[in-house]
């Protein structure tokens, strides 16, 4: 994960660029880097460190008016100064930050060394700067289309050239690229945040779109060079939502707005009477949702295990059955899908480069596309048939929290409308659900309100190396939730299985340093997970037991207990992942 900020105007593009690119550093980055004209000639600053050093490497009295930055995380190449972005070519001339992977960069790379071109990192992005030399006779515009022609891969890029001081270039592929429309200046970024400072309206650029942005105009162009008109989207996003509001991190702030969160998410979807599900994003008609053979969702990562609850909840409750795939391999292979499969694509951002090709394979086989993300106007917003909304606010950790407990809140009422529209669930059954479902958030409040024991557990186990998870039925989906959680925030080696499991081959590893979580939260299911724990009992391994209300049995069985509030087992995977999202937090 990347992040570009451009900038071309009357400001001072160095304060705009550095600017931007702090409410993106938010995505993690370990080196940061700066292009810009000032009097004629192109000039860059790039540095493996944090953008407060850079800061103070820039020149005091610099008042360019055009310029990009771009933080990198590393993909090719280790992080150093030489790889940081931006990258140029031979004359010096043009500058390239790029986000995304050239696939071919290898060929290409050899190619123009064949040629004499000279290469200083070991990135993947600057052969893009070399092929545009290759191919520039006076024309930037065309030069940059003839160098992508050549390129396989994803990419959000910005060209700044020495020779076309006036303009900036950009161009996508399966990562976001956003234009900020300003008067007598104009932004680039890939990320709203970064622009939120300086405008509101913004167009969206599409995938395989090429755009000009001068002080005064923005032109874009598809690939075969045809002008392409753009509407403006107006961002009403509140700016406040970026700070972190007296929290430490915001991690935990996010944790903290789940309640409220997933009221939002049902809001107006549930009747005032409390007696049935009304969708209104959904164009689906009940005759074609009783036309579905099959359901995919497919998603990446926090996403997919929403999509894994959801395959539950729905085979359950719809009777339809559900497959869930990766995006990364679903995109890979040649599913077996057709024009009655409804394909379910989940991604916070909307913008997952995986899921979005995962969407363009399923649409390309006739399939009809249900997207749930929580960004108005994404990609996969524009790309997708329907779009469900999660409203959970803007996210701005890495470690998903909010955004995956409103996915999963959306599968439970869209599992539920499914059910009703097939005649497999009685309307008093639904009502009870609702009801349910109407407490969640105030039984996180109260599993917030736990959050000094859960800090306290997490104390007793920190220096643990490695780590397992443990569930059946919705809790191995949660369990693997928690510990891709643990994963992301402490670094520490953390696998989930399916609880059944445990005996074909993991059990070996279990020793007094290896503690287990168990998620004990389905009561048909309970005496078996159980049996489980004393598996690892026997083997010395220590046991964080989670549990609805008291149970005596995992009680009895467990080191350490978080006892969340004694609600139906069905709900238990908004709640459960609740505290192990703090756990993951109180680990790190």
């Amino acid at each position: 994960m990347s992040g570009i900020v451009g900038y071309i105007g009357n400001r001072n593009a160095v304060s705009v660029i550095f600017e931007g690119l702090k409410t993106l550093e938010y995505h993690g980055y370990d080196s940061v880097g700066y292009a810009f004209l000032n009097e004629g000639s192109l000039k860059l600053y790039k540095k493996a460190a944090e953008i407060a050093d850079l800061e103070k490497e820039i020149e005091q009295g610099c008042h360019s008016r055009v310029g990009v930055g771009h933080i990198r995380l590393a993909t090719h190449g280790s992080p150093v100064d030489s790889n940081a972005h931006p990258h140029c070519d031979c004359t010096g001339k043009f500058a390239v930050v790029h986000n995304g992977i050239i696939e071919n960069f290898h060929e290409l790379r050899s190619q123009l060394e064949k040629k004499g071109h000279r290469f200083s990192s070991e990135t993947d992005t600057e052969v893009i700067p070399h092929l545009i030399e290759e191919a520039y006779q006076g024309d930037l515009l065309s030069a940059l289309r003839k160098a992508l022609e050549q390129v396989r891969g994803s990419y959000a890029l910005v060209v700044i050239s020495e020779d076309q001081p006036n303009q900036l270039l950009a161009a996508r592929k399966n990562n976001p690229v956003i234009v900020g429309l300003g008067e007598g200046e104009n932004f680039l970024a890939s990320g709203i945040p970064a622009i939120l400072p300086f405008t509101r309206d913004v167009y969206f650029i599409d995938d395989g779109e090429v755009v000009e942005v001068t002080r005064d105009s923005v032109r874009v162009f598809d690939k075969e060079g045809n002008p392409v008109e753009k509407e403006a989207f107006h961002v009403d996003w509140d700016v406040s939502a970026a700070e972190r509001g007296g929290y430490p991190h915001f991690m935990l702030k996010e944790i903290h707005e789940q309640p409220q969160a997933l009221r939002n998410t049902m809001g107006s979807r549930i009747t005032p009477a409390g007696d049935d599900i009304i969708i209104s994003d959904l164009k689906l008609t009940p005759e074609e949702i009783r036309g579905i053979a099959k359901i995919v969702i497919t998603a990446c990562g926090t996403s997919y295990h929403a999509g894994l609850v959801g395959k539950h909840l729905i085979e359950k409750w719809a009777k339809i059955p559900v497959e869930v795939e990766l995006a990364s391999e679903f995109r890979y292979r040649d599913p077996l899908v057709c024009p009655d499969t409804l394909v379910i694509v989940i991604s916070q951002s909307g913008e997952t480069s995986d899921t979005l090709a995962a969407l363009k394979e399923a649409r390309d086989k006739g399939c009809r596309i249900l997207a749930i993300t929580n960004v108005v106007g994404s990609t996969i917003t524009r790309e997708s048939d329907e779009v469900i909304y999660t409203w959970a606010g803007q996210e701005i950790a890495i470690a998903s929290t909010k955004a995956y407990t409103a996915q999963v809140l959306v599968m439970y009422l869209l599992a539920m409308l499914f059910a009703r529209e097939r005649k497999t669930m009685a309307s008093e059954e639904l009502k009870g659900i609702i009801a349910t479902l109407q407490q969640v958030p105030g039984w996180i409040e109260e599993i917030l309100e736990q959050e000094e024991a859960i800090k306290e557990i997490a104390a007793y186990y920190h220096t643990c190396e490695n780590m397992f998870y443990l569930g059946r039925g919705l809790d191995w989906a949660v369990a693997l939730e928690g510990a891709l959680k643990l994963k992301e925030t402490s670094y520490i080696h953390a696998e989930a299985y399916a609880a059944g499991e445990l005996k074909h081959g993991p059990l070996a590893l279990i020793t007094e340093e290896v503690p287990v979580l168990t998620l004990a939260t389905q009561e048909d299911l309970l005496e078996k997970t159980v049996s489980n724990i004393n598996g690892v009992k026997a083997r010395q391994g220590a046991v964080i037991g989670v549990t609805l209300g008291q149970c005596e049995l995992v009680d009895k069985a467990c080191d350490h207990i978080i006892r969340l509030p004694a609600a139906p087992s069905f709900v238990s995977p908004l709640l459960s992942v609740v505290a192990l999202q703090l756990f993951a937090y109180y680990m790190s």
